[in-house]
């Protein structure tokens, strides 16, 4: 464009020129929006990566070491990630997942932070192609109720009744353990267990917390037991002669010590005189001697004593006393176990002496002290309400295997756990996702456009599952997965991997079972994990400096969160709503070097054009690119706002 005054250009040039620069801006802020969600992609597939080689029955065990030194063995994903020291916030969130599948099914940790790893993936390859994050959320939400509703369609019902059948779908959960070898006998374990403390016609749920796992060292796996009763790791104390077994017992619980009181704060009392140095020792002894009677009186001849962490719980002279009258004592009960103590035996905590009473005590046939290869244990059996709680000892030969044996036992109760909620039964081996994944992309045909093109990518990225399962057990990948989809495209549904024999067979017959629930839940999951990822990515940082304000949702408090987007309106990382936003707005303003420079950076017109989306609707000033603050400016205090929070 030529001009033909030297002083003034032609509104023509401006607006070129302005529009050049709103180019500019724009692909800046694209490039840095590219470059966010590639990192957060990049972070988030490291973490699927690492739990991947883990997938299945032949997957690999990982062995952690913390900064401790403490040695971890296992294949369980949830524990994987639990000890691995993530800093990524996208990481970070993976980890998450993992964690709310461990607790809604127990099971699939390691599926659902796969799953995320290979869904992130196929939503990589959509952004790239300029596909915007909401279009590709919408279709990955209709793939994820989809899919749901083609693995409920080849699930089986199952009845809570047929122990069987449930022992089948216990031992599928632990063929992928360490401990794998033992499921035959872990696995009837825990079917009972979970049968004794539910009602299979009307239960929807399971509370777990009914199902106590004690670990104790020494032994073997094949040891481990299921009690109708409680199982104390800790000996009886015969300090001074007490008995080891109890028939016909009356149990006690108490959370007060038997020891001399101490005062309320740090002090000492000297005493010099020899007569009152007598006189303290024999009213600790009358003291001491009252409280033993009155537990003595109620009928009390086994004593539970809580841990105490302000003084000793029992002293020799108690032992003594209760020894002579022939009570039975168990010291450092855990506060964690007084519930399923007070559950399983029927009774009270009690707090005081005072209230030490028969109607608090609870009952039981037998309770004994047995020797074990490592040390005692004291068994409690015939409880007076057999079925409210059980127990399961566990046993092994080191501690490695006994932790793992513990994780094992609790995702396989788990597992049964998602039957009771889910009565459905759905074949392993990738048969589901095959089957998704197939019926998906069948869908996808039906529609048109871009959503069209992302229910493929999801339907592809499924198919990851059964790949990895095949990879793991050194088998051609890309041929098993071939097959497994020509199998499902001929009707086959119960189709997938056999990785004992190598082959496609079907799952239903080799008894490799999965509660639906486990499958609904990771792919449920996976598909919110790009949703938390991309769809709320936009924070802004203040003044260039470390401070971040998050969300659009911030934009209130008279404007100020609007003036700090034309100052510096680059989006980086996650944020949530929150009204924090507009103190930290406040303090950073406060916090700034000062008002003339606060006035320097304000934007010019160009800037102010290049963000018609956050324009403020009001400022105090008409002009854009006029500081709207006075010189006499004052600013509220901290958390002060006259808007509404949800405004």
């Amino acid at each position: 464009v030529r001009t033909t005054s030297a002083t003034a250009s032609p509104p023509t040039a401006d607006i070129m020129m302005a529009s050049a620069s709103t180019r500019g801006d724009m692909l800046r802020v694209r490039s840095q929006e590219r470059s966010v969600r590639d990192n957060n992609i990049s972070a988030a597939k490291a973490v699927a990566d690492v739990v991947r080689t883990s997938l299945g029955p032949k997957g690999m065990d990982k062995m952690v070491v913390t900064k401790t030194g403490e040695v971890i063995i296992t294949n369980d994903g949830a524990t994987i990630l639990a000890k691995m020291e993530v800093a990524h916030p996208a990481a970070k969130m993976l980890v998450d997942v993992a964690k709310s599948q461990d607790s809604e099914a127990g099971d699939g940790t390691t599926s659902v932070t796969v799953l995320c790893g290979a869904i992130l993936e196929a939503a990589q390859k959509l952004l790239d192609k300029g596909i915007h994050p909401t279009m590709i959320s919408e279709a990955f939400l209709l793939a994820e109720r989809k899919a749901g509703e083609y693995i409920e369609a080849i699930s089986v019902s199952v009845d809570l009744t047929d122990r069987e059948q449930l022992i089948k779908v216990a031992s599928t959960s632990l063929n992928s353990k360490v401990v794998s070898a033992n499921a035959a006998v872990l696995a009837p374990i825990c079917v009972d267990a979970m049968l004794r403390i539910i009602d299979p016609k009307v239960s929807t749920n399971v509370d777990l917390r009914d199902v106590a796992i004690v670990k104790k060292l020494g032994g073997t796996i094949d040891d481990t037991e299921l009690i109708d009763g409680l199982v104390f790791t800790q000996k009886a104390v015969k300090v001074a002669g007490g008995p080891t077994r109890i028939v016909n017992a009356k149990i006690g619980l108490i959370q007060f010590c038997l020891s001399p009181p101490k005062t309320d704060i740090e002090q000492s009392v000297v005493v010099s005189d020899y007569a009152q140095m007598d006189r303290i020792l024999k009213e600790e002894r009358k003291y001491i001697l009252d409280m033993c009677k009155q537990i003595a009186k109620t009928g009390c001849n086994v004593l539970l004593v809580q841990k105490s962490i302000l003084r000793d719980a029992v002293t020799d002279l108690s032992l003594h006393f209760l020894a002579k009258l022939k009570i039975l004592v168990v010291t450092d009960i855990e506060r964690d176990d007084v519930e399923f103590i007070c559950k399983t035996v029927g009774c009270h905590p009690v707090a005081s002496i005072e209230s030490f009473v028969a109607e608090k005590l609870g009952s039981a046939n037998t309770v004994a002290e047995e020797a074990t290869p490592e040390s005692k244990i004291i068994r409690v059996t015939g409880v007076p309400n057999p079925g409210k709680t059980v127990t399961i000892f566990v046993r092994a030969s080191n501690r490695m295997v006994l932790d793992e044996c513990d994780r094992s036992i609790h995702d396989a109760l788990c597992v049964l756990r998602c039957l009771v909620k889910k009565r459905l039964l759905t074949p392993g081996g990738g048969a589901p996702e095959a089957e998704a994944s197939y019926k998906l992309a069948h869908f996808a045909n039906s529609l048109g456009g871009t959503e069209a093109y992302c229910l493929k990518m999801y339907s592809q990225a499924l198919e990851v599952v059964p790949y990895t399962l095949a990879e793991n057990a050194g088998l051609s990948a890309i041929n098993m997965v071939t097959e497994l989809r020509n199998r499902h495209a001929a009707g086959e549904t119960s189709a997938g991997i056999n990785v004992r024999i190598g082959a496609i067979t079907d799952i239903l017959e080799e008894n490799v079972l999965v509660p639906c629930l486990v499958y609904t839940s990771a792919i449920a999951l996976a598909v919110r994990i790009f949703s938390s990822l991309f769809l709320f990515f936009l924070c802004f940082p203040l003044f260039g400096g470390g401070a971040l304000l998050t969300s659009p949702g911030w934009m209130c408090c008279s404007g100020l969160c609007d003036i700090l987007l034309y100052l510096n309106p680059c989006p980086t990382t996650v944020g949530d709503r929150s009204t924090r936003g507009a103190r930290c707005v406040l303090s950073q303003l406060r916090a700034a070097e000062s008002l003339a420079q606060l006035r320097g950076r304000w934007p010019s017109p160009e800037s102010v054009a290049a963000f018609p989306s956050h324009q403020p609707a009001q400022y105090p000033s008409a002009s854009p690119n006029t500081c709207p603050f006075p010189a006499a400016f004052s600013f509220p205090p901290d958390g002060v706002c006259a808007h509404d929070p949800q405004d």
